[in-house]
């Protein structure tokens, strides 16, 4: 038992490492804030119609980044007049910068913290939102007792992700197939191992079952955007110069062949970029 707790601390704190090394490392090249997709109009509707507390609403938001996913949340016109402070936490002291940079809100603070430690008081929020992060949390059940401590009665947390929808296009499989090869072990979305948060004890105890809301979609997309995609990717962002470039040739040989791609306007090199998005609450009881 005591070898396979400290098997478990080794692993959790592995995947801290790697959470932290993933932000840093996309940071230091600003593909992360250039390259990654917005959050589509519907989703963020449907994560408002999630919280039943009544407004001016309370917010935080953990795993922030650059403030991708907050920007698209203020100016959505079911939140940009019912938010009455969003709190925006992440670990990554440059992620942070940026967040400052690029989040221009009096409503809006940004503070270092975590999944199981977001310095928050207790019982204060109506909503947690987590937008393309909670798949590197490294303790579920810590991470469920944080959320239900912060969160006020009726309470919601809302998770979201946006990824290449592989089955959209032969391309787009053709993409993920060659870009996965390099995931090296990581816990990325696709693999769905951040659906055991739902089977630890703090979970069960402090919330209702989850809801699960999907949508699929084609982006505008174009040879440097799908190129850009894949090096904003933490596992292809880590990899040497000539593997990289070795990763864009690749790119460009299956867009070359674009099995499957679909022209919205092949003067100006603009195809169908399809895509879906998840979005899970988890409500206090």
């Amino acid at each position: 038992r005591r070898a396979l707790d400290r098997g478990r601390t080794s692993s959790m704190i592995g995947t801290y490492l790697a959470y932290y090394r993933e932000r840093a490392i996309v940071l230091s090249t600003f593909i992360m804030n250039r390259a990654r997709p917005s959050y589509q109009f519907a989703a963020i509707a449907h994560i408002r119609d999630a919280i039943a507390n009544p407004p001016p609403l309370d917010v935080v938001e953990i795993g922030a980044g650059t403030g991708i996913f907050t920007r698209a949340l203020l100016a959505h016109p079911s939140f940009s007049s019912s938010i009455k402070t969003l709190k925006a936490v992440e670990p990554s002291s440059g992620m942070r910068e940026v967040f400052a940079s690029t989040v221009q809100d009096s409503r809006v603070t940004v503070a270092e913290g975590t999944f199981d430690t977001t310095g928050v008081p207790d019982a204060s929020a109506d909503a947690i939102i987590i937008a393309q992060a909670f798949h590197w949390c490294p303790d579920y059940d810590k991470a469920a007792a944080e959320f239900a401590r912060v969160l006020k009665p009726g309470g919601v947390v809302a998770m979201i992700w946006n990824l290449e929808d592989r089955e959209g296009a032969a391309w787009v499989a053709q993409l993920r197939d060659r870009i996965e090869r390099h995931e090296s072990g990581t816990p990325q979305f696709r693999l769905n191992l951040w659906r055991a948060f739902f089977d630890a004890p703090a979970y069960a105890s402090n919330f209702e079952p989850h809801g699960e809301q999907t949508w699929k979609y084609a982006l505008p997309g174009t040879r440097d955007i799908v190129v850009n995609r894949a090096l904003s990717k933490s596992y292809i962002a880590v990899l040497p110069p000539d593997e990289k470039e070795k990763v864009v040739q690749d790119v460009d040989e299956i867009l070359r062949k674009g099995e499957g791609k679909k022209w919205s306007d092949e003067s100006q090199g603009i195809f169908e970029y399809p895509y879906g998005t998840l979005v899970v609450t988890c409500r206090k009881k």
